[in-house]
Formats: structure tokens, sequence, C-alpha cells
């Protein structure tokens, strides 16, 4: 099997290497996460001219086309860099959405707009106590006439301070658990009875918490049928996972590589500690473990491509979060336990790799969740 990039894999990756050597260093990151949006709009403005925002789409929806092994490519490198701009949240996550339940009218309106970097979206679908499960949605949509109520509240929202546009998933019939009656709704932020609280997450990136008193918006705010959602919900998380896995590979051999580095300039009893042998086995562990995380990002990112049923596609991206899961922990804890205090500190981009990765770990489930649901699939 051919596990080699192609030609337009390996432009993309190109791509990302020469904005990120040229225009991500370290201090302008930092620049970038202090400010009041904790992204650049001039950067997002070149991902669109660059075609980044585009990848993601069907070339029917103005897109390049590109498959899951593509967007792997560029989440890798975007890991390396540790971009804080909203890719994941605003382009995967929230153009997934669109692009599976919208109308032809409505998706050339709303991923024109997202690929020409005019739209800034956020989806609002983690609930307190939901605890990753996507069918457990508690948030209510309730008809009035030719309107939708809503009522709830929803955490951990991505992007969604930024947010143009909110895709806010809703039950509109059954139980809390329940499978079906789960829709997606399009509500502006400045919608009377949406609060939003923003914070900054642990990693720099920006997050709210959103509250949903009695929100009126039209019926026709819905995408796709009336109750129908959840299956695209589930199959558009899979990308993202595998995604923010990708990503999350990219930080992680970062993180070897600094190890590496500070290992042969830190010397103690009067010689560099990448002599001492113990060390060299704890960083030769971790060039394992990134090797097998990357590997099984991606055979998840294959089989996403493939034609294999649901199950096995959703099994291998679960097999990938929880292998990569592992690495986190693994290679985070060695890379900071090997530089040493320094390693936590503000002033050194090995801590924020360390909070990136640990951020990603939590993200669409954990650890110990991908690994149980392996285990049951």
């Amino acid at each position: 099997m051919d596990f080699s990039y192609s030609e337009v894999q390996q432009m993309l990756q190109d791509s990302v290497q020469k904005f990120v050597s040229k225009s991500y260093d370290f201090d302008t990151r930092m620049k970038i996460i202090a400010s009041e949006e904790g992204y650049s709009k001039e950067n997002w403005q070149l991902f669109a001219e660059l075609g980044w925002l585009a990848v993601p789409f069907s070339e029917e929806s103005g897109g390049l086309g590109g498959s899951v092994v593509d967007l792997m490519v560029m989440m890798e490198e975007f890991g390396k860099g540790n971009l804080v701009e909203p890719f994941l949240a605003s382009v995967v996550l929230c153009g997934g959405l669109v692009s599976e339940l919208a109308d032809e009218d409505r998706k050339a309106e709303k991923l024109g707009r997202v690929i020409s970097g005019d739209l800034m979206l956020a989806c609002a679908f983690a609930e307190a106590g939901s605890r990753f499960n996507l069918s457990k949605v508690a948030t209510s949509a309730a008809s009035n006439g030719n309107n939708i109520v809503i009522n709830g509240k929803k955490i951990a929202v991505l992007n969604g301070p930024n947010a143009d546009e909110l895709l806010v998933v809703a039950r509109e019939s059954g139980t809390e658990t329940d499978p079906d009656g789960i829709s997606v709704f399009c509500v502006p932020p400045a919608t009377e009875g949406v609060t939003v609280r923003p914070f900054t997450n642990v990693d720099g990136q920006k997050s709210s918490e959103i509250d949903f008193n009695s929100v009126v918006i039209p019926a026709t705010a819905r995408l796709g049928e009336k109750g129908n959602a959840l299956g695209a919900l589930e199959k558009v998380a899979d990308r993202v996972i595998v995604g923010l896995s990708a990503e999350a590979v990219g930080a992680l051999e970062v993180l070897l590589r600094k190890t590496v580095e500070y290992s042969k300039t830190r010397k103690q009893f009067g010689t560099s500690i990448g002599t001492f042998q113990a060390l060299q086995h704890r960083m030769a562990d971790m060039f394992i473990e990134c090797q097998l995380a990357r590997s099984i990002v991606v055979m998840a990112a294959m089989k996403l491509d493939s034609a294999e049923g649901q199950r096995e596609k959703t099994k291998a991206v679960s097999a990938a979060k929880s292998r990569v899961g592992k690495a986190i922990r693994s290679v985070g804890q060695e890379s900071v336990q090997i530089h040493g205090g320094i390693g936590v500190t503000n002033e050194l981009d090995v801590g924020h790799y360390f909070k990136r990765v640990t951020a990603l770990e939590i993200m669409f489930g954990n650890t110990d969740y991908h690994t149980e649901r392996f285990a049951s699939l």
C-alpha cells in the first residue's frame, strides 16, 4: 500500500510550512492569543486566499473536494505551528454540518461565505452532563406557529465569542437521550434571549458558554429535516476527531524534537543530559509513541475516505483518538519532565504545545471514552 503524499497534498503541506516559518513564530502567536479575538483576522483572510478554507468541501459546494487525508495533512502542519485560528471549529465542524444538512441554496450561500473568510461559525452542541454523548440533548426547540422557541444552555462552544452565526443543536421531540428528534438551527448571537459568556481555554483559544432563554427564530432557520440531524452530526464529528488527532500528532512531533535539542544543550555534572542513557531511553519511547500515533491517524483518515461501513469507520476513529490520547499523556509529560521547571513557563513554547495537546485529548471524547467506544463496537 502506498502511503506517500500526492502532489496536491505535498503542495498543501509546503504551503502551511512556509506560512508557519515566515509568519507564525512564537512571539507572533503570543500577541495573537493576547488579542480580544484570540486569532488573527489577517491570517484568516490569507487562509481564504490560499484556498485552505475550501479544502474540506466538495467541488459542487465551491470547495476543492479535499479528502480526509488532505485534511489530515493540513492539520498536522497546523499542529506543528500551534496555530490558534479556529479552522476546526468554524470550517471543519460547522462547515461540515452545513454541507451535510443544508439545501443547495443555503449551502451555496453559507459555504461560499465560509470559504471566502467572510463568515465565522460556532457549533453549540455540548451540554453539562452530556459527557461526549452527541445524542444527549436537553436544549429544547418548541414549535410556535411558523417560529421555533429555543431554551437551554450550552458549554464549551469553540469559537463562540467570534461567531457571526451559531449552529445550535436542540431537541424537537423525544427524551433527553433519544437519537431521534435532534435538529440544528442557525441562530445569530445578537438574537434576543441569547447570552454569550466568553472565556479562554487552557490552550489560549477562545470558547464560551451560551444561554438560550426563550429565543425565537423562524422555522426556516432549521438545517435539514426536522429531528434528523444526529447522523450528520456524528459523521462530521468523526472528521473533526481525525483532524484534531492529526493536529496533536504534529504538536507531539515538535515536542519530541525540542526535547531532543534541549537535551543536547542542557548540562548536568559537566556533560549534556542527552548523553544519559536513561534519558535516551525515555526519548526513544517518545519517538515510538509519535510514530504509533501518526500511523493510526493515517489509518483512520484512509478509513473515512474508503467505502467501508459506518461502524468500521467509527471504530477506526475511536482507535485513533484513544491511541493519540495515550501518546499525548506520554510524550507531553516526558517533554515537560526532561525540560524541568522551564517546560511549563509562559516564556517557552514547550509549555504552550503541552497545553494545546492536553486540550485536544479532551475534545470530542477523551482517551477513556474512545477506548470504551472502540470496545463496544
